[in-house]
């Protein structure tokens, strides 16, 4: 850029322009689909009761023919229990003494913490691809843990899986490649009737491929909502409509969505009926007394995923003033959980390399 004369910048003022343009935060399609239509978390842990074998007490009969009386036992609870996931916010006060002149053009403490915020949330959509074992087992669990035939993760919502085999999903190599026969493979092992695949997640390399292996007529991208069918804590009404989200091309008829976060190589199919994010409800924290919720969304920031998305259940610690230091710290705080109710109705297939 040239340097103007001192002609011109001894007569004209520079222009910051109000909002600030986000240069850094790239896709998390799934993350935020998954907490834009959070949930509420309730209790201590939550217990989802599931049934993983049948009663076989059945039997044709003609006469006097006695008949069983024993009890059959074929139900059991998936219990998961909270994670939380915090970001540090610090500013220190002379720039926010500077800040709060005149001149000021945005709020630099609002910024900072709703910037804070969506960095955060870009840190959760890479724990969602993940198997809940990073630092220590506190991470949130993600589809790595979800989507498992117990190969990797043996123990889901504290049963095993090699006893509760309903609750293995299908995990299938790809053998390098990509193909429409493959996918159709991956969909009918997680289709039983009506129950099937709702959205399919993957990399941009391997959204690319499955392009090509689409004839012209057929490859067609349509825009997907943002929101996964509900809204805000399961609210209808409150999901972005069409035309405000992701583009995806389709497969039997449901989006395969480009994720930067998916891990290389994968392609999962999910029915988001069955995976949700359950939060912890900052509101009633915020009536404890122990954190406020924020708004997630901020007309400052420009240019992510994030921008333009409503309130995610974040809660914010509130100012805390070191003895030591001329500053402001606080903290971002998230609690809950990713929860796949059904893992039986997910599948991915991995290794996917070419066509």
């Amino acid at each position: 850029m040239s340097a103007m004369g001192t002609r011109v910048t001894t007569t004209t003022q520079s222009k910051l322009m109000p909002f600030l343009i986000d240069t850094f935060l790239n896709s998390n399609v799934f993350a935020t689909r998954q907490i834009g239509a959070a949930k509420r978390w309730s209790g201590e842990r939550m217990k989802f009761p599931i049934k993983w074998k049948g009663n076989i007490t059945g039997t044709s009969f003609a006469g006097y023919d006695t008949f069983s009386t024993a009890a059959t036992d074929n139900r059991v609870n998936m219990e998961f229990v909270p994670k939380f996931f915090q970001i540090t916010v610090t500013v220190p006060l002379d720039e926010v003494w500077v800040n709060n002149t005149d001149e000021k053009v945005m709020d630099l403490i609002g910024v900072e913490v709703v910037g804070s915020a969506q960095d955060m949330a870009d840190n959760i959509g890479t724990l969602f691809y993940g198997d809940g074992t990073g630092n220590g087992s506190k991470d949130f669990l993600g589809l790595g843990a979800i989507v498992d035939d117990g190969g990797a993760v043996a123990t889901y919502g504290t049963l095993a899986r090699s006893t509760y085999t309903t609750i293995q999903a299908t995990d299938t190599s790809s053998g390098g490649t990509l193909t429409l026969a493959k996918m159709d493979t991956l969909y009918n092992a997680a289709t039983s009737g009506s129950q099937h695949p709702t959205c399919g997640f993957t990399t941009e390399a391997v959204f690319s491929l499955y392009g090509q292996l689409l004839q012209p007529q057929e490859r067609i991208a349509k825009d997907v909502s943002m929101i996964k069918q509900m809204g805000n804590y399961g609210k209808a009404g409150t999901g972005f409509t069409s035309g405000t989200g992701f583009t995806g091309l389709f497969f039997k008829g449901f989006p395969i969505l480009a994720d930067e976060k998916c891990t290389s190589g994968e392609l999962y199919m999910i029915d988001e009926k069955y995976v949700d994010f359950y939060a912890l409800d900052p509101a009633k924290a915020s009536k404890a007394g122990l954190a406020e919720a924020i708004p997630y969304k901020s007309v400052d920031i420009q240019g992510n995923d994030y921008s333009d998305m409503p309130g995610l259940g974040f809660c914010w610690s509130g100012w805390v003033k070191p003895t030591n230091s001329a500053s402001i710290v606080g903290h971002v705080y998230l609690g809950g959980e990713l929860i796949g109710t059904n893992p039986k109705r997910t599948a991915v297939l991995d290794s996917i390399t070419s066509v």
